[in-house]
């Protein structure tokens, strides 16, 4: 039975002379793997609908566990601005990266709608560190990582927090204090409403340079300890744009 999929393509794998394999991640089955017939072709309509990042209406002979087969797309978001622009296409290949590891660990449906907000924003022009970091945090969680981020880590008591240490894995207050790295305070309140805040409600953020350093520096470090993560987007994306 032909069935109507909402998803976003993370990856592509030409297939003989004229077809693709595509993993699409869809709201409806998760990742599945689907048969693009003939999409190489320069006269296929779906030469143009079956890149990678295309995010639209798949409409899928569904077969759970196999290869489906694609029949027509319907788009919803081309992302022009992302992919108009080098580093936005380096923050959107990244996050789809991560999406896909995360999926090894959890099948939970809200991380589609995770990727698809924070894409969306990234696309009507948010800073994309800020959602980017946004969705980082967000994904902990379903890697089985997640961060405590309602009282210190060592004595348990809410009160008197004074920075957030990756190797203690959260926060720490004054008087659990030893050596750890010091962050500002608006640093500590920003990470916790990075955690709760929903990316769909999103209409504009405006933090300091010195407070999305200090996050981004606290991410990219809990991520090395307690994900075991490599992913070379990542990796290229620091280079290019993450300072």
């Amino acid at each position: 039975m032909l069935e109507k999929v909402r998803g976003i393509i993370l990856s592509n794998t030409p297939y003989k002379e004229t077809s693709k394999i595509l993993q699409i991640y869809t709201k409806e089955h998760g990742l599945i793997g689907v048969m693009a017939k003939g999409a190489k072709s320069l006269k296929s309509p779906l030469r143009a609908l079956t890149d990678n990042f295309t995010y639209g209406y798949f409409y899928i002979y569904y077969k759970e566990g196999k290869l489906s087969l694609l029949t027509q797309v319907d788009l919803i978001n081309n992302f022009n601005n992302i992919k108009t622009d080098i580093e936005l296409i380096s923050y959107m290949s990244y996050l789809c990266d991560l999406t896909h590891q995360v999926l090894n660990e959890s099948a939970d449906a809200e991380i589609f709608d995770i990727l698809i907000n924070g894409l969306e924003k990234i696309n009507d022009k948010l800073d994309p560190l800020i959602i980017t970091n946004i969705i980082e945090l967000k994904y902990l969680d379903y890697l089985g990582v997640g961060l405590n981020l309602d009282k210190c880590n060592k004595c348990f008591k809410t009160t008197n927090i004074i920075t957030i240490d990756p190797d203690v894995g959260g926060y720490i207050c004054k008087d659990c204090y030893t050596n750890e790295t010091m962050v500002s305070l608006k640093t500590i309140k920003m990470i916790r409403m990075y955690y709760y805040i929903d990316i769909s409600t999103i209409t504009s953020i405006k933090v300091s340079d010195i407070v999305k350093r200090e996050i981004n520096d606290f991410l990219n470090r809990y991520y090395e300890r307690y994900t075991g993560l490599y992913l070379k987007s990542k990796d290229f994306l620091s280079k290019l744009v993450i300072k």
